[in-house]
């Protein structure tokens, strides 16, 4: 057979001149079979002296030698005797040939789909049964935040007892616990921080006492965002929004002020003589400032608009009833125009902020590396009273705010389910991580302020203007 090949393929080889090669079998002096064959030059007349004889005709028969044996064996593995398809003659039909590389070819692609296809089903087996102890984790918890509501054999104040939301009137009503769904459950036990049996007992199950909407305590719930209004330009995607807590004469607490900031060149203050003005679109006035404004950090306090000149490290005081800027100083240090803004961006360097014991400025510096610097101002002449430095990095947050005298930071301005994640008690000096809730319902956060006088948080998300009912406890 091995012959009968090399005679075939040699005469390939030749040019198809078969009638020249000759076919010798004999016994070796051991008793084994050998072949051979010779073949008539179609060139030289005689065989060249140089060592080796022809090169390129031995490196050509040793390949097609060992290409036969591969072939041998496949076909021995097969349990065929010869080459499949061979047709008496040694001749072989090309179309065979084809046809078969391709059913091989199929064969293959079959086999590695079907490899494929077993690591996805082990792949999908695995996430079932970690699916499966995540909720048996979640079911256990749920029977735990149960129990603790609700006591075996206590008559009297339980979850079924307690008023609905809407009952409540007011920011710090707590919304009626439900049982939710066991994945967004799953969510709620492990981002809170807060014990249940700590909570119900600060707010008398959900209810909040009279020493908590008089005075001072720790943040330990944020509720739902409220929309009241939303931009109608892209001047609006980012802005801020405010009431005066302390608002002078001809000033209310129901005046709402408005700034859009996007643009270069931001200067139009908008008043509104109510949040349903806001929500319709229609300003009373717009104040044209001095000096155009940067970013989201401005408030309103005492009848006047603190914010940050563009380009500049200053805080000004503009008043709201002689429309003139009243008081600017510098920030000694304080980065600006993108050296330390929030996560967001937005040259959110120097962020003014206001709760129940007076005006603030956040920010940062290149001796603090980074880390956010909290100084307490006077409201007439922007003079510093006093610094607090903290161990909170600018960039790492996406906004802050202050409560009581203590700053509070936010994980993210895009993620839907961010959390309150730090909190610096300007009293002690000490910081500590948190794991309160927070929505960001339309996933852009570009400010976030706390007033004291409604004890809400003011936001604007991607074009919304919003609030936040908040809940403390006591001090």
């Amino acid at each position: 057979m091995l012959g009968v090949w090399l005679l075939l393929w040699g005469s390939v080889a030749l040019g198809g001149r078969a009638d020249t090669a000759f076919l010798h079998r004999a016994h070796d002096s051991s008793g084994h079979c050998t072949y051979s064959f010779t073949v008539a030059s179609p060139v030289e007349a005689a065989c060249p002296e140089a060592a080796g004889g022809v090169p390129e005709l031995r490196a050509e028969l040793a390949a097609l030698a060992a290409r036969l044996s591969r072939l041998e064996s496949r076909e021995r593995g097969m349990g065929g005797s010869g080459p499949r398809g061979a047709e008496p003659g040694g001749a072989r039909d090309p179309q065979q040939v084809a046809s078969t590389a391709r059913l091989e070819a199929a064969y293959g692609e079959l086999l590695r789909a079907k490899s494929r296809l077993e690591e996805e089903k082990g792949r999908l087996e695995r996430e079932k049964e970690e699916l499966g102890r995540r909720l048996e984790s979640s079911a256990q918890e749920i029977s735990r935040l149960r129990a603790a509501r609700c006591p075996p054999g206590r008559e009297g104040p339980g979850r079924d007892t307690l008023p609905p939301a809407h009952a409540v009137p007011g920011p710090a009503a707590a919304p009626r616990w439900e049982p939710q769904p066991l994945a967004y459950q799953e969510l709620q036990s492990e981002r809170t921080e807060v014990p249940v049996s700590r909570l119900l007992e600060e707010t008398a199950l959900g209810r909040p006492g009279k020493e908590d909407s008089a005075g001072c305590g720790q943040l330990v719930w944020v509720g739902e965002p409220v929309v009241f209004g939303r931009a109608d330009s892209i001047a609006g995607k980012y802005g801020v929004w405010m009431k005066d807590p302390e608002p002078v004469p001809p000033f209310t607490r129901d005046n709402t002020w408005r700034v859009d900031t996007v643009g270069t060149e931001v200067r139009q203050l908008f008043q509104y003589e109510e949040a349903e003005q806001l929500a319709r679109g229609y300003p009373a006035k717009v104040h044209i400032l001095p000096r155009p404004l940067e970013s989201t950090g401005a408030v309103i306090y005492r009848g006047g608009l603190f914010f940050q000149p563009r380009h500049s490290r200053s805080v000004a005081r503009y008043d709201l009833r002689g429309e003139t800027i009243t008081a600017e100083r510098e920030i000694p240090g304080a980065g600006y125009h993108g050296q330390y803004p929030y996560s967001w961006g937005g040259y959110t360097d120097i962020d003014l902020a206001v709760d129940e014991t007076g005006l603030w400025v956040i920010y940062s510096t290149e001796k603090a590396r980074g880390a956010i610097v909290l100084s307490k101002l006077d409201p007439e002449t922007l003079e510093i009273r006093r610094t607090w430095e903290t161990n909170i990095r600018k960039r790492g947050v996406a906004n802050s705010f202050l409560i009581c005298g203590t700053l509070y930071t936010v994980s993210s301005y895009s993620t839907p389910n961010a959390t309150i994640n730090f909190a610096y008690d300007t009293a002690t000096g000490t910081s500590r991580a948190l794991s309160i809730p927070f929505e960001n319902r339309f996933r852009y956060l570009s400010m976030l302020d706390y007033n004291p006088a409604e004890r809400q948080l003011f936001a604007w998300d991607s074009f919304n203007m919003v609030t936040y009912p908040v809940r403390l406890s006591r001090a």
